[in-house]
């Protein structure tokens, strides 16, 4: 097989794969993608000029700081308190933790365990010591940085030794609460012919301010998103891997309260896919918006450095408003988000932008709708490894019907060439997927992809039929509400709830409170050197 490029681990899909693209308005499109550049900037420049806790925590994890207290509480979370109960974190949290262990004759890591102990308290570099702090801090950034990259390396290596699996890219979960049995019925997964196996993580971890330290066996409706428990996990996957000859990619959730912090850990240790998108949060865990917002900057730049696919979450919008009326809602969001992704670094092929088949299925011409659905989102996003999330909403528990529902969604995401397909299950609505529920899922798939891969350019969209019709329909639904959205700016749009039928206040939710602006001389260890190696990056893609 052809190496893969040691930059883009996301081969396009071949010629062929899916319809044709629909003939859209030119001008409506670029009209849409400048409005979406517009409310991006906005976010940004807000973005920018701010940080949080977790974007502190994070810095310290890239630093090198690991582990908890007797209390089960991290480090990092110990150190940032500290610093903010002192009045010193407005200029970032490296200099006082680098200053305090240099003055203390101490390592970082010990360091921040004094401070955690409060045997050692926390101060700002003198004026003459800045030259010396600022750079052992970027050094030991650098360390961080030089490990994500290498792990970016090996998931090129691997991918040109093993391969990977067609698109669309067979995505299924496991959800146990334990690690361990996580690990059992991965492997499983992967043997049945799964290609992305994400960890679902507990109900209720994207609300906590802290990440939980080392592996963990207990959970509701999923397993916590730790360190220990990503690396024990790729550690069985790239086993799995080799045995099959076939590289299989892990997914998990950047997103919530630590969405940089669980960013960091996921290139640390080679995770692939993350599921990654402050609208998710905001609108479905009321988190305040301006703290999510300016975390989403932090994990995705690390993202677009580890070379991780992006999964935004704009499927869940049809969970809460109906599918039809507000498809054009997913599509405005994916538009932002799009633009969001790229003034983080984020490549194309690392933009695994989120959508899914929610119409009422036996709502009339309900699938050709899906197929318009499919189809715009398709052809607004040429290359983009899109991921398709499978009926939900309208699953009753009854198995023979979801099994047909699924089979549908199967048809469509081959028939519209979406790159990532989460399997939907036949018991949806009713308990956490079995074993034998993956089986069936992906024996459905294996039918429906290998007989259907190249129905879609056999098939030709008429330029006034009910498909392109309806596409063209949500299209201009969706560049009126950009309009609207560059009017108000994103924050306002979403206190007046245009996305998922959900308002949420600017100044509400959780983890306002650890949002704070930038002084004039902030500091950042890492920042420099990941604008360096993202605009190396940019420019070998281009090239």
């Amino acid at each position: 097989m052809p190496p893969q490029s040691p930059i883009s681990t996301f081969a396009p899909a071949p010629p062929g794969f899916g319809c044709p693209p629909l003939d859209l308005d030119a001008a409506t499109v670029d009209r849409c993608r400048r409005l979406a550049r517009s409310i991006a900037a906005e976010v940004t420049a807000f973005s920018q000029g701010h940080s949080t806790v977790a974007t502190e925590r994070t810095v310290l994890r890239l630093c090198g700081v690991r582990g908890a207290d007797a209390d089960g509480v991290p480090y990092v979370n110990r150190v940032v308190d500290a610093a903010r109960n002192s009045g010193l974190l407005e200029a970032g949290i490296a200099r006082p933790l680098f200053a305090t262990a240099a003055a203390k004759g101490l390592s970082v890591q010990a360091c921040a365990e004094a401070v955690a102990a409060g045997t050692v308290a926390l101060r700002a570099p003198l004026p003459a010591e800045r030259t010396a702090v600022d750079a052992q801090a970027a050094l030991a950034a650098d360390c961080g940085i030089d490990q994500i990259l290498a792990q970016r390396a090996t998931r090129a290596r691997l991918l040109h030794e093993l391969g990977s699996g067609p698109q669309p890219l067979c995505y299924v979960i496991v959800a146990t609460g334990n690690i361990y049995e996580d690990v059992v019925q991965a492997r499983v997964a992967a043997r049945q012919g799964a290609d992305v196996i994400a960890v679902i993580r507990s109900t209720g971890q994207s609300l906590l301010d802290y990440v939980p330290e080392g592996t963990t066996t207990e959970g509701y409706g999923g397993t916590y998103a730790t360190g220990a428990n990503f690396a024990l996990m790729r550690k069985a996957l790239d086993e799995v891997g080799a045995e099959l000859g076939r590289y299989i990619r892990l997914c998990n959730y950047a997103s919530g309260l630590c969405m940089p912090e669980i960013a960091c850990l996921g290139g640390l240790e080679r995770l692939d896919m993350m599921l990654n998108d402050a609208l998710y949060g905001i609108l479905f865990r009321d988190i305040n918006m301006q703290r999510t917002l300016c975390d989403q900057r932090t994990s995705r730049r690390l993202s677009a450095l580890a070379g991780i696919i992006i999964n935004t979450g704009e499927d869940n919008y049809l969970t809460t408003a109906d599918a039809v009326d507000a498809a054009h809602t997913v599509v405005a969001s994916t538009l932002v988000n799009e633009a969001l992704a790229r003034d983080c670094g984020l490549q194309t092929w690392q933009l695994g932008l989120g959508h899914a088949m929610e119409i009422d299925p036996l709502r009339p011409d309900a699938l050709q709708l899906e197929i318009a659905h499919a189809l715009l989102i398709r052809t607004l996003f040429p290359g983009a490894p899109l991921k398709y999330m499978p009926p939900t909403k309208h699953m009753t528990g009854n198995v023979l019907r979801g099994h047909v529902q699924d089979a549908l969604f199967n048809l469509v995401t081959v028939l519209t060439g979406q790159g990532i397909c989460l399997l939907g299950m036949a018991t949806e609505a009713m308990h956490t997927p079995h074993i034998h529920d993956r089986y069936w899922a992906l024996e459905s798939a294996r039918m429906i992809f290998g007989g259907g891969r190249g129905l879609g350019s056999d098939l030709l969209v008429r330029s006034e039929g009910e498909i392109a019709t309806r596409a063209r329909l949500v299209l201009d639904e969706a560049l009126a509400l950009l309009e609207r959205l560059a009017q108000t700016g994103l924050m306002a749009g979403l206190q007046r709830g245009l996305f998922a039928d959900i308002a949420r206040d600017p100044k509400g939710g959780r983890g306002l409170d650890g949002v704070f602006e930038r002084s004039g001389d902030y500091f950042d260890p890492g920042e420099a050197r990941i604008d360096r190696e993202l605009d190396r990056i940019a420019a070998a893609e281009a090239a």
